[in-house]
């Protein structure tokens, strides 16, 4: 009968238990598990945050390390509090530590909370850093839950580590490159641009949505978990111990979302990635994860699906100076830091860490130095794969149809996979525009400018000085520099000199001059202006305050600007000097004629100056050849908005105006300024501009690579060096040093709009091949002994075959472009033809190789010999630096002379003590027909350079034939071999070049 009794009440009991917790669930929110909070009291309150210092009464405070803990936005504050026993502050308080908190509260709570934004919260660490310091009288230790965690490595950036001792993180991403549950970057990429765009800056994610995305991510676990709790709602004892844990979950962990803060998270970490490259700007200032150099500790969860593991552990890259440990824990996002196992491992762990480097505690065991190479999965991780089905499974043992929606999301997952071959179509639009340009299409730097602010008004443009400028700002300072240069009588048409360092002033005036219709005419600081001034036409100058005396000696009109608010202006004539930055632009009259960006593609939009053969030569860039350089390059380079472009030369070299500011402007990429090369201030700048892409010219890079202390990380950010002349010795080093970063070489002649590009850098040296909305190229075949074309039966030019070498020819697309060496019936009757000074040759994969000018042809007893391939074949030498041919003059004929330096970048003893040899001439030089070997090759200290880093051979033939020494040789033909050059063989050679 007890039995039977038993049985009859069991089930009443049950209902009657389930009935009243489900009242008290109703009616509460939960069940009532009689923990309370940890004691605390909020020690500051201010706008952005609330500080609690918890267990403020423990006797022993003065002997405690100070520990703070960042939330992340989404997540309330009492998650590292959920219950006494089990959570962070509970522990670390236990195990000896001073736990302080941020209290972000709910964003829609507080004043101004919904206009927050990334910068704002770091910011906000920072003042917690600065009153938990004063209070304690110690450095801190910084920790971080998600995105809290993200918090603290930006802050200890910010701050360059000071004041903080270590730094302590879980579930916290870093690189871009491992989204969540598998997603691709093109399509995340594409994804979050939008939404911050055109989303984000006018809606914020309230609490409710917040959470229910939390529980999205794995609807199946948050439908199993819930349904676990109705099972069990008649055993009070059993939910208990749970409880605070799954009403945080469920009911009041989560707060409101800001819309700023998620349209700044989705630019700087998803869309540009700038946690691994650095350059993310925090209160106007750019800084990097490269200038953290306190101890890291990252918390990895083996099944976490939003830190990925392989995210999180891209702090060891990010931050190469720092010493990085990683603690695994098989849990997820949430688990690392609630639940049992943060209970058991996570915080305990965590306080060891603590105590180490306080010296009061050996390394925790579980905390490993994190490696540079991938890890593979640990026994039991989950792959995306195995969630899946995993998820799949409860599904089917729960009984509801969600396998479908798990099907759909393997789908969907499989179809990103598609984005990867979308990722061509990004530079048509590009090319598209270069198509259909033609003479009379409006184009100009100015346009593009103003266009670009249009799409993006605060998207960053330039960085100078650890400051970034905005487009919105530098379109405003470009109108207010086009108001004053009206006031100043300039207008469309004039030519307006610009003489001014690289500075933001200087880009803004060569901007405003173009959005006025105006030509800059570029003149180089520290050179005779005198033969560039009448080239260029130059009515007046616009120079910054160090290049005023130089401008005030040309003789025309001279307007200041720049160089800040103190300045002190030579004394001179008020009406030949003018400064800009005392005009008001709000009392400048707009005349009628101004219309802004009126240029054209066939307009004089610009002159530089290069030095050849001795004399000042113009070259006269249209709005049409600027375009073809801007638009080819970021085509070519695949310049994006997630670009930074290092911008070594200055705006006055073609270089710098073309490919770089013009690149990074069609690219709609940043630009880094810098004020002078400097390879001392390189590695800080771009490890903190974020630098991916960095131009140069000729030799300049040559610096770097040989620079001893040269403090480049070996995971740095840059992916691309672009630009024109670096020989092919060069080239193989920089791949070298700066591996994985390659090597984009550009060819553009003077005239013709023949523009070349090595885009794949497969061959070293090799000039490439014409980029899209370039002009049409041909090889003529060409006499080089009689400087003359080669023509058929008909009297026509021939072709040059492959690999035979011919001068290139170019035939615009535009038909705009007007030069005085137009050439007509070359290849058919009636065409139109521009040829340049070069002469290429075109390999069996349609790759061009430049071979020399025709006007530095050396012209030996032998006949003509081609001074690039022999810098080309000398390259192969290890211990070469840089190599130069050039002819020497000597009697009737010149002599096939190769200048040769060694590199000093070679560390070990055993290099060191290696020295050039004949044999090493011979190997590299057997590839070129004996006819195309140096005469002489000799080595010299140190290779004479132009300004811009291109060797002098003029120089070097003005010294003549180089004397006999132990540093020289010569090539003898009776062995086919080089030998060290003897007085004997010296006279022997010379009366040979005679003869």
């Amino acid at each position: 009968m007890k039995f039977k009794a038993r049985t009859l009440t069991s089930p009443i009991h049950r209902v009657l238990a389930t009935a009243q917790n489900g009242l008290e669930v109703i009616r509460f929110g939960g069940l009532d598990t009689g923990e309370i909070e940890s004691p605390f009291t909020v020690v500051e309150q201010r706008p952005m945050f609330r500080l609690r210092r918890y267990f403020p009464d423990a006797e022993d405070m003065d002997t405690r390390a100070p520990v703070i803990l960042v939330p992340p936005l989404m997540v309330a504050t009492h998650i590292y509090d959920v219950t006494r026993e089990q959570g962070a502050v509970g522990i670390l308080h236990d195990r000896g530590l001073d736990p302080w908190v941020i209290d972000f509260g709910s964003p829609d709570r507080e004043i101004g909370g919904m206009t927050r934004n990334l910068a704002d919260h770091v910011v906000a660490v920072s003042e917690v850093i600065n009153i938990v310091r004063q209070h304690t009288g110690k450095d801190v230790h910084l920790g971080g839950y998600s995105q809290g965690g993200m918090f603290c490595y930006q802050t200890a950036a910010y701050r360059r580590s000071v004041g903080i001792k270590s730094i302590v993180t879980f579930g916290s991403p870093t690189d871009a490159v491992a989204l969540p549950m598998g997603i691709t970057v093109g399509a995340a990429t594409k994804g979050a641009d939008f939404m911050a765009d055109h989303v984000f800056n006018r809606l914020a994610i309230p609490g409710w949505m917040v959470r229910t995305g939390f529980q999205m991510l794995d609807p199946v676990k948050t439908v199993k978990s819930r349904l676990d709790f109705l099972m069990q709602l008649h055993d009070r004892e059993a939910l208990l111990p749970r409880e605070r844990q799954r009403r945080f979950l469920e009911v009041d962990g989560w707060v409101a979302w800001s819309g700023p803060a998620i349209a700044e998270l989705l630019k700087q970490f998803v869309v540009h990635n700038r946690m691994m490259t650095g350059g993310f700007v925090i209160d106007d200032r750019l800084i990097s994860l490269a200038e953290i150099t306190c101890p890291v500790l990252a918390f990895v969860g083996s099944t976490d699906d939003i830190g990925t593991p392989r995210a999180v552990r891209g702090i060891r890259r990010a931050a190469p100076r720092a010493d990085v440990y990683e603690a695994t824990l098989r849990a997820g996002h949430f688990g690392l830091v609630v639940g049992s196992s943060a209970g058991t491992l996570t915080w305990p762990t965590v306080a060891d860490w603590v105590l180490w480097h306080e010296g009061k505690h050996g390394q925790p065991g579980i905390a490993k130095p994190m490696t540079d190479e991938d890890q593979p999965a640990a026994d039991g991780d989950y792959t995306v794969m195995s969630r899946l089905v995993n998820s799949a499974s409860q599904a089917a043992e729960i009984g509801f149809g969600v396998a479908q929606d798990v099907v759909d999301v393997t789908v969907g997952a499989a179809k990103t996979t598609k984005e990867i071959a979308g990722e061509a179509v990004r530079t048509l639009p590009r090319l598209a525009r270069l198509g259909v340009m033609q003479a009379h299409t409006r184009m100009s730097l100015g346009l593009l400018l103003e266009e670009q602010g249009r799409r993006a008004p605060l998207g960053e443009l330039f960085l100078f000085d650890d400051r970034v400028h905005t487009n919105a700002a530098v379109n405003e300072r470009i109108n207010n520099v086009v108001r004053g240069l009206i006031s100043l009588g300039i207008r469309q048409g004039s030519h307006v000199g610009v003489l001014m360092e690289t500075r933001p002033s200087a880009l803004a005036t060569i901007a405003a001059l173009s959005r006025l219709g105006a030509v800059s005419v570029l003149l180089q600081p520290g050179t005779d202006l005198t033969e560039a001034i009448r080239l260029g036409e130059v009515a007046g100058i616009v120079a910054d305050p160090p290049n005023l005396p130089d401008a005030m000696k040309a003789g025309v009109r001279v307007f200041v600007l720049g160089g800040g608010e103190n300045r002190d202006l030579p004394v001179g004539d008020a009406d030949h000097v003018v400064d800009m930055e005392r005009i008001d632009p709000d009392a400048v009259r707009i005349p009628d004629w101004y219309q802004p960006n009126p240029g054209i593609a066939s307009d004089l939009a610009f002159i530089v100056f290069t030095r050849s053969r001795g004399h000042t030569e113009p070259q006269f860039i249209t709005n049409h050849r600027w375009a073809l350089s801007a638009f080819g390059t970021a085509s070519a380079a695949s310049l994006t908005a997630s670009d930074t472009v290092y911008c070594l030369t200055p705006l006055h070299h073609p270089s710098g105006l073309l490919m770089t500011l013009g690149g990074a402007v069609a690219g709609g990429a940043r630009i880094a300024l810098t004020r002078s090369f400097d390879p001392s201030r390189f590695a800080e700048e771009v490890h903190r501009y974020g630098v991916t892409v960095v131009s140069y010219t000729w030799t300049l890079l040559g610096e770097l690579v040989d620079a001893d202390d040269l403090q480049i990380q070996r995971h740095h950010p840059i992916r691309l060096f672009m630009g024109s002349g670096m020989p092919r010795a060069l080239w193989k080093r920089v791949r070298d040093r700066f591996a994985p970063a390659q090597v984009v070489e550009f060819y553009a002649s003077t005239e013709g709009e023949a523009v070349l590009a090595n885009v794949s850098g497969a061959k070293p040296g090799a000039k490439g091949r014409p980029i899209p909305g370039s002009a049409n190229i041909r090889l003529a075949a060409f006499d080089v002994e009689n400087d003359r074309f080669i023509e058929d039966e008909r009297g026509f030019v021939k072709e040059a075959a492959e690999n035979d070498i011919g001068l290139l020819l170019a035939f615009p697309r535009t038909g705009g472009e007007q030069s005085p060496n137009v050439i007509r019936g070359v290849f058919r009757s009636g065409d139109m033809w521009i040829p340049t000074d070069h002469l290429f040759r075109r390999d069996s994969d349609g790759d061009y190789w430049m071979v020399d000018n025709r006007n530095s042809l050396i012209r030996t007893a032998r006949g003509v010999v081609y001074s690039l391939p022999i810098e080309d074949a000398l390259a192969d030498i290890e211990l070469l630096n840089i190599a130069v041919a050039f002819g020497v003059e000597h009697g009737a004929h010149s002599l096939a002379v190769a200048a040769i330096s060694r590199r000093t970048d070679v560390t070990s003893p055993e290099r060191k003590a290696k020295e050039f040899t004949p044999e090493q001439f011979d190997r590299a030089l057997s590839v070129l027909p004996e006819s195309q070997r140096p005469d002489i090759i000799y080595s010299v200290d140190t290779m004479p350079m132009t300004t811009w880093y291109r060797p002098q051979t003029r120089a070097l033939a003005a010294d003549g034939i180089p004397q006999a020494s132990v540093n020289a040789w010569y090539y003898d033909t009776a062995d086919h071999k080089y030998h060290r050059l003897t007085e004997a063989a010296r006279k022997r050679i010379m009366k040979q070049a005679n003869s």
